[in-house]
C-alpha cells in the first residue's frame, strides 16, 4: 500500500490519494473528518473521526494494474456544492465524501463499502445515508444504502461507490406520534358523524328552497365537498386497521383509494372557490346546462385519472411511519418512499395552487361582505361574532387550513402538528356550524348573509345596466 497524501489548498476541499494494487491482501482502512480531512487510519484525533471501510472485493478485480483510490471530504457550506442536498433537512456537519477507485464505475458489491460518519448523540433527528446519482452536481437518493444509527456513529452500508453523506430529518418521538395517532382517528370519527349530519342538513334546506337555482347549486356544492371528506375519513379509519397486515395487493388499493378521496377533497376544495367566483365577480353569471352534473364529472372523474396513472407506475404501497430511534409505530397503505415525487406534484402542488386560488377569492368576498355591511346595503347579520363565524366558515370550507401541512414539513414543533391534525379531523364540524349559521337564520325570510349579498350585487348590477 503506498500513500502519497496531497491536501487542496482550496477551503472546504480535503483529498487523500492512494496508490493500491492488486497485491493489497487486506481490507483499506481510511478516516476522515470534516476539519482533518481523510487520512490512514489512526492518524486523526481517535474518537472523533469518521471511517472508510474498502472491501476487498474491489480489488480482486483490478487484475495487475495499479489504479489510484481518491477520498475527498467536502464542507457543502463553505465551496456552496450540493445546495439541493440541504434544502428540506441538516446535512451532518455539512461534510459530504466522495470516494472513487481507478476510472471506472463500481456498483453491484456483494460485500458493501462502510462508511461512519461519527457523531455524538443526536437529538429526535432520524438519520438517512444519501448517495449521489450524479456527482459532484447533484441529484441524491437512497438506493443501494442501509443505515444504521447509532449513539457514536452511523454507518452506511453501501453496494457502489460515489458521494455520500447523512441527512438528518427531524424525527417524532413514539409518544408524540401514537398521541398524533390516537387524536387524528378520535377526529376522523367525530367527523364522520357531523358529515352525515351536513348531508341531511344540505338536503333538507334544498328542499325547503327548491325554488331557488342558485341556492340548490351551492348546497349541491357543498353536498359533494362534505361527500368527499366523509369518504376520506373512511379510508384513512381503514387505512390506520387494516393496513401492516393487508396483502400487499390490497394495501396499493387502499393506498389508491386514500389518496383519490384526498384528491377529491381539493378538487371540490376548487370548485368551491370557483362557484364563490362566478357568484361575486361575475355576479349576473352566465347560464350553464346541467352545471351541477358537469361540475360532478370534474370533482370526481378528474382524480380518477391522477390516480390511475399513479397507480400504473407502481407509487401506491405499504409506508411506515417511524420514531426517532427507528421504531415503526404504524403503517399505512400510501405513496411509498420510493415515489415521493408523485406526492410532492400531485398532492402538495396541486393543493399549493388550489390555496392560492380560493384565498385570492377569500379575499374578494370577505372585502365584499364588509363593505356591502358597512354602507347597511344588507340586512343581515349585524353582529360582529356571528360575520366572523360566516368568514371563518368560509376560510374552512375553502381548504385554508390544509395550508398548515407545509409548516409540518422539516423542523416542526409538535404543537404545529398537533394543530395541523386536529383542525383537519374536525373541517366537517367547522362546514355543519357554518351552514347552520349561514342557511338556517333566526330572521323569518333571510336565507343567510351571502345570500342576501349575492342578491343585492345581482339588483345593482341590473340597475345598473
Amino acid at each position: 500500500l503506498l500513500q502519497s497524501g496531497w491536501q487542496s489548498r482550496l477551503p472546504g476541499l480535503k483529498t487523500l490519494l492512494l496508490n493500491v494494487s492488486r497485491a493489497v491482501p487486506r481490507d483499506v482502512l481510511i478516516t476522515f473528518s470534516p476539519t482533518a480531512g481523510p487520512s490512514k487510519l489512526n492518524t486523526t484525533e481517535k474518537g472523533k473521526a469518521g471511517k472508510i471501510h474498502l472491501p476487498r472485493e474491489i480489488f480482486r478485480s483490478l487484475g495487475s494494474q495499479i489504479v489510484r483510490v481518491v477520498v475527498t471530504v467536502l464542507n457543502i457550506q463553505r465551496l456552496g456544492m450540493f445546495k439541493e442536498v440541504n434544502q428540506r433537512a441538516q446535512v451532518l456537519d455539512n461534510t459530504v465524501v466522495g470516494i472513487t477507485v481507478g476510472e471506472s464505475s463500481i456498483s453491484g458489491l456483494q460485500e458493501p463499502v462502510q462508511i461512519t460518519f461519527a457523531h455524538s448523540k443526536l437529538p429526535q433527528v432520524s438519520q438517512l445515508c444519501l448517495p449521489s446519482m450524479a456527482p459532484p452536481a447533484g441529484g441524491w437518493h437512497n438506493r443501494g444504502c442501509v443505515t444504521k444509527p447509532g449513539d457514536k456513529g452511523t454507518v452506511c452500508s453501501c453496494n457502489h461507490l460515489t458521494f455520500f453523506t447523512l441527512l438528518l430529518n427531524p424525527a417524532l418521538d413514539g409518544s408524540t406520534a401514537k398521541a398524533l395517532i390516537a387524536v387524528a382517528t378520535a377526529g376522523c370519527g367525530v367527523a364522520m358523524a357531523f358529515s352525515i349530519f351536513t348531508i341531511a342538513f344540505c338536503i333538507f334546506i334544498r328542499c325547503r328552497f327548491r325554488f331557488e337555482e342558485t341556492l340548490r347549486i351551492n348546497l349541491g356544492l357543498h353536498v359533494n365537498l362534505v361527500g368527499s371528506l366523509l369518504l376520506l375519513n373512511l379510508a384513512f379509519l381503514l387505512n390506520s386497521g387494516l393496513s401492516g397486515r393487508s396483502h400487499p395487493r390490497t394495501c396499493r388499493v387502499l393506498g389508491g383509494l386514500t389518496h383519490y378521496c384526498l384528491l377529491c377533497c381539493f378538487t371540490w376544495m376548487a370548485l368551491e372557490g370557483c362557484q364563490l367566483y362566478l357568484l361575486f365577480v361575475k355576479v349576473l353569471g352566465i347560464y350553464i346546462h346541467h352545471y351541477l352534473a358537469k361540475l360532478c364529472l370534474v370533482g370526481w372523474g378528474f382524480p380518477v385519472l391522477v390516480v390511475g396513472v399513479a397507480g400504473v407506475i407502481g407509487s401506491y404501497g405499504e409506508y411506515s411511519i417511524q420514531t426517532t430511534d427507528h421504531q415503526v409505530i404504524a403503517y399505512l397503505c400510501w405513496i411509498t418512499s420510493e415515489h415521493l415525487l408523485v406526492h410532492y406534484i400531485t398532492n402538495c402542488g396541486y393543493f399549493g395552487l388550489i390555496f392560492l386560488f380560493n384565498m385570492a377569492v377569500f379575499g374578494v368576498v370577505t372585502q365584499k361582505s364588509c363593505s356591502l355591511q358597512s354602507t347597511g346595503a344588507v340586512q343581515g347579520y349585524r353582529k360582529p361574532w356571528k360575520v366572523a363565524l360566516v368568514a371563518a366558515g368560509l376560510f374552512c370550507l375553502l381548504g385554508a387550513t390544509w395550508a398548515l401541512a407545509f409548516l409540518t414539513y422539516g423542523i416542526s414543533s409538535p404543537a404545529v402538528l398537533y394543530l395541523f391534525t386536529i383542525l383537519n379531523s374536525l373541517q366537517g364540524i367547522f362546514i355543519f356550524i357554518w351552514l347552520v349559521v349561514l342557511y338556517y337564520p333566526k330572521t323569518k325570510g333571510a336565507t343567510g348573509s351571502l345570500s342576501n349579498i349575492m342578491r343585492h350585487d345581482k339588483t345593482t348590477t341590473a340597475s345598473q345596466d
